[in-house]
């Protein structure tokens, strides 16, 4: 493996920057460049959803720290628009090229927006991902509109939503399936959410979508007909419904790539279509997807601050190292979320479980810890309003502990009764919440 003498970064965010900074320390003397679509530097997203939202923080103090100079040349505000894998070239909008000997893509992921022929175009229509649309859609809460309307309630819809009834605005959530956070959680999880949700006077509505949002003569946002038939008055309208990857212009590059992610090997180079390592591409980041050694027959795509800044790192070693000395990117998986007052903290995958108890504390008491358990291991923890007790089950799930796990825990249950982790509640369409209460 020669050593590589130019390396190219596309993707300008968190994972990229840390990549940067990585591949100096690793002892990288070449020529590199970043290369990103936006053209701000490289920042912080997380506190978009919470503190710039509630006007705690404007998006110019989000800016990621630099650890070290990393002698960078910079192409912000410029896409990456194709790859030519045979000639070793990122091709970019507006037809310039970038050579490479070695490539890490770290494109990361967009939210999913909504169809324009469905109301998406209309004035009062937000997604939250980026700067611009965290001061976009700050500007208009700002401006107190009557109601704001949230579609999906996973962890940015809950955030958005909590944001909303901090600034006293009413906000209305629709929620397909039968509890806040149940995809992602479960059931567990998901019942004492409907209870933060209530509490907060949100209006939810479960199993419940959005037909059309529809505006008035000027283009404006003005309501949204939901699957029920209810005709909902709303200004502002925040798609919280998802996320896809960033690899539209990895389109006829060879590499195994769609809106789910690019496949990546567990050392983090990209798989092409056939299935083989492409020896000098490599991911990181929400856009990549790759074998995790704890959870075998998944790929997993995770878009988490904790997992870019080791992927990144990561990848970084395995791009100028000799492949005798790849190391496997096995972190455990750990992310938070803030909303309605509550703190909830995540190791490993809830998704993935087949069964899940309560082990320490109480849903009831808004403090408690839920484990996950899958075909007998124990593969995940959830913590409310508890998350230091996080680090004695992120040590047994990765020592492949069963499930349900013995803790002899002073606040635990006196008997473990695992429920079917798939099992959310019931719910039907909730009455809504008077406006304007808090």
């Amino acid at each position: 493996m020669t050593s590589p003498e130019r390396i190219v970064v596309v993707g300008a965010s968190l994972a990229g920057l840390r990549a940067a900074e990585a591949l100096r320390d690793e002892g990288f003397a070449g020529e590199l460049t970043l290369i990103g679509d936006e053209l701000y530097a490289p920042y912080d997203r997380p506190p978009l959803s919470k503190a710039v939202l509630s006007g705690r923080l404007t998006t110019e103090h989000t800016v990621l720290p630099r650890l070290r100079n990393i002698d960078a040349r910079w192409l912000l505000g410029t896409a990456a628009a194709g790859l030519d894998l045979g000639e070793r070239r990122v091709l970019l909008d507006g037809g310039r090229q970038v050579p490479f000997d070695r490539l890490l893509v770290a494109t990361g992921t967009r939210a999913r927006s909504w169809p324009a022929e469905a109301g998406g175009a209309l004035h009062g229509v937000h997604t939250l991902r980026t700067r611009d649309d965290a001061d976009r859609l700050r500007g208009e809460l700002a401006a107190g509109p009557r109601r704001v309307l949230v579609i999906g309630a996973g962890f940015t819809g809950g955030e958005v939503a909590s944001v909303c009834r901090d600034l006293g605005l009413a906000v209305t959530v629709t929620q397909r399936s039968g509890a806040p956070l149940g995809s992602a959680l479960g059931g567990v999880i998901g019942r004492a959410a409907l209870r933060w949700y209530h509490d907060a006077e949100v209006d939810l509505r479960l199993n419940t979508t959005v037909r059309a949002l529809e505006g008035d003569g000027h283009g404006r946002l003005r309501r949204a007909v939901l699957s029920d038939g209810t005709v909902l008055e709303a200004e502002v309208a925040v798609v919280a419904a998802g996320a896809l990857a960033n690899t539209e212009w990895l389109t006829g590059s060879g590499l195994a790539a769609d809106p789910r992610g690019l496949v990546c090997d567990g050392v983090c180079r990209a798989l092409a279509v056939d299935g083989t390592p492409v020896a000098d591409v490599f991911a990181a980041g929400d856009v990549a997807r790759w074998p995790h050694p704890l959870y075998p027959g998944q790929l997993l795509r995770l878009d988490h601050w904790d997992n870019a800044v080791a992927q990144a790192r990561t990848a970084a070693h395995n791009m100028v190292q000799a492949p005798s000395d790849h190391r496997t990117h096995r972190p455990l998986p750990a992310f938070w979320s803030n909303q309605f007052g509550i703190n909830l903290k995540c190791v490993g995958l809830p998704a993935l479980a087949d069964q899940v108890v309560v082990t320490q504390g109480s849903p009831e008491g808004r403090c408690f810890v839920a484990a996950y358990g899958r075909q007998g291991r124990l593969i995940a923890a959830v913590a409310v309003d508890s998350p230091r007790v996080l680090d004695g089950y992120a040590a047994l799930i990765e020592a492949g502990a069963p499930f349900p796990p013995v803790l002899n825990a002073t606040d635990g249950p006196e008997d473990l009764n695992p429920l079917d982790a798939t099992d959310e509640p019931g719910g039907r369409p909730t009455t809504p919440v008077p406006a304007g209460r808090r």
